[in-house]
């Protein structure tokens, strides 16, 4: 019977999983609906021209049909993690040097590693469903033809990040992590908000920014083979949906009023705010004693703090340039947050078709590849 259960927010609880949990997860009384209700006010739109308009948009279309990798097939699950070893990283910078991570025994300390990397990946799996909603919404409300249809491809390119995110946390974290509550407050005003392009600003130029940095430090760091071949096949994906909203958005936002560019310009300001100083979590430090201001100072200072704020502006700042919100009266904003140095890098609407054409290997090795 469907456990159904409607609650005001979402849940804070740790989830935690067994051996036992993993065997009868699919069985009908493990299943457990927990939902949170959301309403907007969304508009949508049909479309009676069906020609191709934009050859941007449908070639990155074609590409995400070409490159639709398969989680249960394409990804090698076998690949070896033993639950007693370190998750795959050192000790974590910062906290290593401080008295109170000195003071933990090995167990603890390698427990403290496996619940902050489930921690990152459980906001990575939160995310992707916020991104999920987001990309069904534009399916409804863009206004032409090729953007429906590369928002019905982006749509199942969520599904997959999902259920690829979800599956790792259950069988090598065994636990999920409750959402950050910034990155919920980001997902609600995207999904809420009844402007079609706000939602494209939200989705395609920040969120989804903010996981290809996210995703970088981790392909970066990681020592898990597993981990490092499920986020090059969901950065793939990423890069492209950051390359359709680049493309889509910029003639649009440059030919609106200038007080409804300027609107949409402090949105996206405040979002890089948020992004900034408000998604580190603190919840696995003040597990092992760390209080709230030394994990935040632990952070701020370390060099993968750091690394993850470069990776995220360099990418971010171009964008928003190239879309026409990095207006006179915003860069001051940006300029108090020191990530104007960016302004002039690479943006994505200049799309790297040979890296996004390139042959896909997958986890197993294999090249996947439409004949």
């Amino acid at each position: 019977m469907l456990n159904v259960q409607v609650v005001k927010g979402p849940p804070t609880e740790i989830q935690n999983f067994d051996d036992d949990d993993l065997a009868k997860r699919l069985t009908d009384h493990d299943v457990e609906v927990i939902r949170e209700i959301f309403n907007t006010p969304l508009t949508g739109s049909y479309n009676w021209d069906y020609d191709t308009a934009n050859t941007k948009i449908r070639r990155l279309y074609e590409l995400g049909k070409r490159f639709n990798w398969n989680v249960e097939m394409d990804i090698d699950w076998a690949q070896p993690f033993p639950q007693n070893e370190p998750p795959p990283a050192g000790e974590p910078e910062g906290f290593c040097d401080h008295p109170k991570w000195k003071a933990l025994s090995d167990a603890q300390k390698i427990d403290f590693m496996r619940r902050s990397n489930a921690q990152v990946l459980s906001q990575f799996l939160h995310g992707e469903q916020g991104a999920l909603m987001v990309a069904s919404q534009l399916v409804s409300c863009a206004p032409t033809h090729d953007a429906k249809l590369y928002a019905a491809s982006q749509t199942f390119d969520e599904a997959r990040h999902v259920e690829v995110f979800h599956r790792y946390l259950m069988e090598r974290c065994r636990m999920i992590y409750p959402i950050n509550p910034s990155l919920k407050f980001l997902l609600d005003k995207v999904l809420t908000d009844e402007r079609w392009d706000l939602k494209f600003i939200g989705m395609q130029i920040l969120i989804e920014g903010l996981a290809l940095a996210a995703f970088q430090a981790i392909h970066a760091t990681t020592r898990d083979p597993l981990l490092r071949d499920i986020v090059g096949l969901v950065m793939r994906d990423e890069g492209r949906h950051v390359a359709f909203g680049v493309n889509y958005l910029e003639d649009w936002i440059r030919a609106l009023p200038e007080d409804q560019i300027e609107e949409r310009a402090q949105f996206a300001y405040e979002a890089c705010v948020v992004m900034r100083n408000r998604l580190v979590s603190t919840t696995v430090a003040e597990e092992f004693g760390f209080t709230h201001d030394e994990a935040m100072e632990i952070n701020a200072a370390s060099q993968g703090g750091r690394a993850f704020r470069t990776f995220l502006f360099e990418r971010m700042i171009p964008n928003l340039k190239r879309v026409g919100l990095l207006t006179d009266r915003i860069r001051p904003k940006f300029e108090e947050l020191g990530v104007l140095q960016f302004e002039n890098l690479k943006h994505d609407g200049a799309i790297d078709w040979t890296t996004l054409e390139a042959p896909l290997t997958t986890g197993k090795g294999e090249i996947l590849i439409a004949a």
